[in-house]
Order: C-alpha cells, then structure tokens, then sequence
C-alpha cells in the first residue's frame, strides 16, 4: 500500500514469511528489520555514525519521555528529531501507549487520555490520542504511532474488550488531529489482550481503515512466549498483505524469528542494548556473560563467526575485564556487537526469503535459538 508518505512493496514470501521494503520521507528500509531503542533521542553510549556502521536502518524513539523531556517545541526548535539526534534514517515514535503499562503506578486513564505524574519531575500532564499527534509531528518523525491503551496481563476478557474499543476510538481521533499526513504517517496498533477472537477482531477493524501501516502492541507484558507469538500470528494474519506489519517490543533473536515466520517486518526491543550495557552477548555458541571469571584469561575472540570490532579487534579476556571494571567502553562494544547480530540475522532472513531458500531459513531459525540460550 501507498501513501503520500509511506508505501510498503512486498517483495517475496516463504509460507508467511515475508521480505520487502518500507519506503519513508527519510529512506528505505529493507524487512524484515529491527529497530534499536532510542528512548531519550539517543540509543545509549553510540554515536549515529556507530548506529549505522552496525547496520542499523531506522531506529525508535518515544513520544512520552521526549514530551517530558526537553519537550516538543524544543526538539522543533533544534530543528527536528532527525537533526537534534544527527540520525539521517527513518526514525518511528512510540505513541506513549506503553507507557500506560509501565507507568501505571502514576497515571489515570479516562476517555479523554491519560494523566500521568511523571516520576521525574513531580508534574502533571495529560496525553491524549491528539497531543501524541501534535507532539509526533512537531518531532518530524517518519513514522508516528497513534496513541492506545497498552495494559497489564492477566487481565479479564471485560478489561481487555473495554481498552480494545477505547483504542480504536483513541486512533479515530487520531486520525482526525493529523496535520501533516504529507510528512509523518501514522500506525494503528493492534490490542486485545490474551484473546484471540478480541484481537482478530480488532486487526480486522483497523485493517478496514487503509492506515499507512500496523502495529501488533499489548504483548511482552508478562505473558507466556507462546501466548505472545499466538497472539502476534493471529493479529498479523488479519492485516493487509501490501502494508507494514510491526511487532512492538519484541524480544531475543529466537523472538523475533518466531515472529517472522509468523507474518512480522518490523521490530524493536531493548534488549540488545540493555544487555550490552549489562555485560551480555548473543553469540552463535550462546548467550554469554561477559563478568564470569571463565573469561579472564581467554585470549579468544567474543565470537569468531562475528565480524564485528568486539569481535575481530579484542579478546574475551579484555572484554571481561572492561565489564568488570565498569568502564564504559565494554558496554559499548557489546551494545554494538548486539546490534551487529541482530541486524546480520534479519539480513540474512531477507536474503533466504528472496532466493526462496527454505533451508537457509530453517537454518537461521535454528542459529537465532542458538543465539539465546545462555551459555
């Protein structure tokens, strides 16, 4: 589907599987692909020229925490989100619908929006399905995401049923605030809860809006792996063929393989990143932490089927030691020999998927396990 501002061209499939390019104001993003977290404008301790070097494409930042924080007319003053951020690539923003879920201790939710009191400054502000609009525009993003209600699992089939329709009617008015349709598109997200006649319902609903792409949202929350990709397969079965298909705040590398088997172009997660800084690599013989004394005196490389600079130009024993010592730098390489994983496994998906190698699939599918598992 095209838009003034986004189209999407399906390019090839292997059983739901898919691979093809997503076309924005600010470049192409080829999918399946994976968007690091850039919460705060920044995804923490790499440079945008790192960023790309990793091979990241587009990269996600948040509505909420930048609204708070330097604020929506600063971000327009200092010239936009991409020139603020020094990122020339598509960048997405997440409505501030997650935020309802992880914040809830500091919010009220009502028709009108939700009232949060944020945990940094003590103040009151109210967000709504309009202000997201506003605040993502004035940020010149490519991609905006409607604001929804993200909440808690478990929860009642009464609960989930009642944020469900509030989202759908959060995301026609929505629609109705947008004043730069030209620049910015807009994507509706899918809820739901646990239930999976709710959610292919709602995929339906908002399939039949011809939006210029969706989102699958209220999972990772706590639930059972298998209930998360459930609930993603039988959302993404129900979006149209020719638009985006995005998968919010998902997860580990047999994750998100998962997830593209299932139907999914488009991720982000924190975990690469948080993990990075905390010491962790995904590896192709496993999930390694870097501050185990195994490594001290290990000579070897981090990973020697990576060609990344953690990979190819340290050793695990000095890896071990910057963790170890708590300087920043470790955090650094590891947060970017993550990325670099991610990134060269989701390229590789989308070679396999275009030259229509089920085996090369399969095989992916097998080294994204062997990704995770903790070693």
């Amino acid at each position: 589907m095209a838009t003034r501002c986004c189209s999407y061209d399906l390019k090839a499939t292997i059983g739901r599987a898919r691979a093809g390019v997503l076309s924005l104001p600010h470049g192409e993003v080829q999918t399946p692909a994976f968007m690091p977290v850039g919460t705060r404008a920044s995804v923490r301790n790499i440079s945008s020229g790192e960023l790309s070097s990793s091979g990241t494409q587009m990269v996600l930042a948040n509505t909420y925490h930048l609204w708070v924080r330097p604020g929506h007319e600063d971000v327009r003053a200092l010239g936009g989100l991409h020139k603020m951020m020094d990122w020339s690539g598509p960048i997405l923003t997440d409505s501030g619908g997650y935020q309802v879920f992880s914040l809830r201790k500091w919010t009220k939710v009502t028709e009108e929006g939700v009232r949060f009191r944020s945990p940094e400054d003590g103040q009151y502000r109210l967000l709504t399905p309009e202000k997201a609009v506003e605040i993502q525009e004035a940020f010149g993003v490519d991609v905006a995401m409607a604001f929804d209600e993200c909440i808690e699992w478990p929860a009642s089939r009464e609960r989930s049923a009642a944020s469900t329709e509030r989202t759908t009617r959060w995301l026609l008015r929505a629609l109705a605030a947008r004043q730069h349709a030209d620049a910015t598109a807009l994507f509706g997200i899918v809820q739901g809860g646990m239930y999976e006649d709710l959610r292919t319902a709602h995929a339906k609903e908002i399939a039949s809006m011809d939006l210029d792409g969706y989102a699958i949202g209220g999972l990772s929350v706590g639930e059972e792996r298998e209930a998360l990709l459930d609930m993603a397969e039988c959302s993404a079965a129900q979006l149209p063929h020719d638009s985006v298909r995005y998968l919010m705040g998902v997860g580990h590398p047999s994750d998100i393989l998962d997830a593209v088997l299932r139907g999914v172009d488009l991720f982000d997660c924190v975990l690469p990143t948080r993990a990075g800084r905390h010491g962790q690599a995904y590896t192709s013989v496993g999930r390694k932490n870097l501050r185990n004394a195994r490594y001290r005196t290990d000579t070897g490389p981090l990973d020697p089927n990576c060609d990344c600079p953690a990979c190819t130009r340290v050793s695990l024993g000095y890896l071990h030691h910057l963790v170890r010592s708590k300087e920043l730098l470790g955090g650094r390489l590891l947060t970017l020999h993550n990325l670099h994983v991610y990134h060269r496994l989701l390229a590789n998906t989308r070679q396999a998927i275009i030259a229509q190698d089920e085996s090369a699939l399969k095989g992916l599918r097998e080294s994204a396990v062997r990704h995770t598992e903790s070693h």
